[in-house]
């Protein structure tokens, strides 16, 4: 019996396994089409926007006004925001422009959800790589002094990004309204995720509010893992995986109550 679950369960997974990829195949093909570099777009735009920021950052502010590597602290942050802004913005319209799928009996509107913000994750993630990559080969930044910490922090915020996506998902789905407003709020959330300051330069009152946000301490762990000892950061990754747990169990029920009412289209 225990055997017949096991397989039951190994089954089940690998259906979830080609349902998933299927879906960010479609998504992929139907984003970018098949001319050109086709899905190399996936990994070329988030690379080609970090790249413009870095670049602005270096040519126009920064080793003048900063004795610390204002390319290295560039790096560190907006690729970050930008991974959790377009998984959340992608994941409003995924289960409209994917209903007509929700006739084949193994698609679930949680798979179509999840499929387009693992794409924006998986984006994000390789341009994060190759950026700073080839930014150490021409000594632009140096190596970052915790690489290990630096993926944690990469990965807690990339489930920050899930929830977060889930949530807002559902939202968008009640409240059509909001759907359509929510790109703009992201813009005003900038600010409010630590890519453009150390919290350690706050006033201490403000930081004390500051830390309440989860995406503070996404940036704070992501830059100690890079800066090191250099500088002063005031992570907790365990509140940072507090709020992402929170997030995803908030995120699931959601997605699973309205599910029920979402027809095939």
């Amino acid at each position: 019996m225990k055997a017949l679950h096991e397989t039951s369960f190994l089954e089940s997974l690998r259906i979830q396994n080609r349902v998933i990829g299927a879906l960010m195949m479609r998504e992929i093909i139907t984003r970018y089409g098949r001319n050109n570099i086709g899905f190399l777009w996936l990994f070329v735009e988030p690379l080609m926007m970090t790249l413009l920021i870095v670049l602005m950052w270096k040519f126009f502010r920064a080793d003048h006004v900063s004795t610390l590597n204002i390319v290295a602290f560039a790096i560190t942050g907006y690729p970050m925001l930008m991974m959790w802004r377009n998984a959340s913005n992608r994941a409003i319209g995924a289960v409209s422009s994917n209903a007509a799928l929700l006739y084949h009996r193994n698609v679930r509107v949680l798979d179509t959800i999840f499929a387009r913000m693992l794409l924006e994750v998986a984006g994000a993630t390789v341009a994060q790589i190759a950026i700073m990559s080839a930014l150490i080969a021409i000594q632009w930044i140096d190596r970052p002094a915790d690489v290990f910490y630096m993926l944690l922090a990469w990965l807690l915020m990339a489930l920050f990004a899930f929830g977060l996506g889930l949530v807002i998902c559902s939202v968008a789905v009640q409240f059509e309204a909001f759907g359509k407003i929510w790109g703009t709020l992201t813009f005003v959330m900038m600010p409010l995720s630590g890519a453009f300051f150390f919290l350690h330069n706050l006033p201490s009152q403000v930081r004390e509010y500051a830390l309440w946000l989860p995406m503070m301490h996404g940036t704070e762990m992501f830059r100690a893992g890079y800066f090191g000892s250099s500088q002063i950061t005031y992570e907790n990754p365990w509140y940072l995986l507090l709020c992402d747990l929170v997030l995803l169990l908030l995120g699931l029920a959601m997605v699973r109550k309205f599910s029920k009412g979402v027809e095939p289209g």
